[in-house]
């Protein structure tokens, strides 16, 4: 008797297939939906074969000899004609599901608009303006890490406030790859915040905090790893708790939303201050 997928899940075994994706452009867009579509089913694991850039007849066949060598899921984004018939062709033959990613979204898109599509290969990553604009956020978001280059926080989109060990600045970055220029400052007790925060007109400010529990289990991990002293306020569960409640205390007299990331991802974090921002921007007609 074979053992099915389903079976393997009942028993709690991990399943692993295989999975092809196959983009004309940096197969970025693949890999997104491949990992939330996964973390949908317990203990599946995928074994990703990414062949990026297939923009000719000779570099899909190179994709289609793994397919068949390997067979398993087929997901691709191919604007040419020629290539998704090629692709379709072969996947049916060897009786594998190809699934044209975003087609769904861009019939939408076509019915909607009433026009239709450039079929451009990997139009979302030409050096464009929205380009520049991502290489600009990232020069000014690692200019302004852990409280750096205070003077000129007007210019910025978001400025992150939060103790130590808040993500503010993984939450940054993850926001500069989407275009917006962040700066981050850290509370830190007994020392002041930079005037410039409060003169600033133009950016959204958004505090970060955690539960004392959880940003004492993060900084004790964090102090084991560089093998440093324990015996530090930085530690004392009276210290982090009053460190948490200054903080929120200080969001809510200045009148900036709050965000509690003790249970959030990064992800997360940055999307409700992605959502925030839009809203602030639409309500006013401010320049993205």
């Amino acid at each position: 008797m074979v053992e099915t997928a389903a079976d393997r899940a009942r028993t709690g075994a991990a399943t692993f297939f295989h999975v092809h994706l196959v983009s004309d452009a940096t197969g970025e867009t693949l890999t997104a939906v491949l990992k939330a579509a996964i973390s949908q089913f317990r203990n599946v694991n995928a074994i990703e074969h990414i062949f990026a850039l297939v923009r000719s007849p000779q570099q899909l066949d190179r994709a289609l000899v793994e397919i068949e060598a390997s067979p398993g899921l087929v997901m691709y984004t191919l604007m040419k004609p020629d290539l998704r018939r090629r692709l379709e062709v072969a996947c049916s033959q060897l009786q594998i599901p190809a699934i044209p990613v975003l087609d769904p979204a861009l019939s939408a898109f076509t019915s909607f608009l009433g026009l239709e599509q450039t079929q451009r290969s990997g139009a979302q990553h030409a050096l464009d303006d929205e380009y520049f604009r991502r290489i600009e956020a990232l020069d000014y978001t690692l200019a302004h890490d852990d409280g750096q280059l205070g003077w000129d926080l007007d210019v910025a989109d978001v400025v992150l406030l939060g103790p130590s060990r808040t993500s503010k600045t993984p939450t940054c970055m993850y926001l500069a790859n989407r275009g917006v220029r962040a700066a981050n400052i850290p509370l830190v007790p007994g020392a002041e915040l930079p005037a410039q925060l409060f003169e600033a007109q133009r950016p959204l400010v958004v505090g970060l905090y955690a539960s004392p529990a959880r940003l004492l289990q993060i900084r004790k991990s964090r102090i084991d790893n560089l093998g440093a002293s324990s015996a530090t306020e930085y530690l004392s569960e009276e210290a982090v708790r009053r460190e948490v409640l200054d903080a929120k205390r200080l969001y809510e007299r200045n009148g900036w939303p709050a965000i509690d990331v003790s249970r959030r991802s990064v992800e997360e974090t940055a999307a409700s201050i992605l959502t925030e921002l839009s809203a602030r921007r639409n309500a006013t007609g401010a320049d993205a």
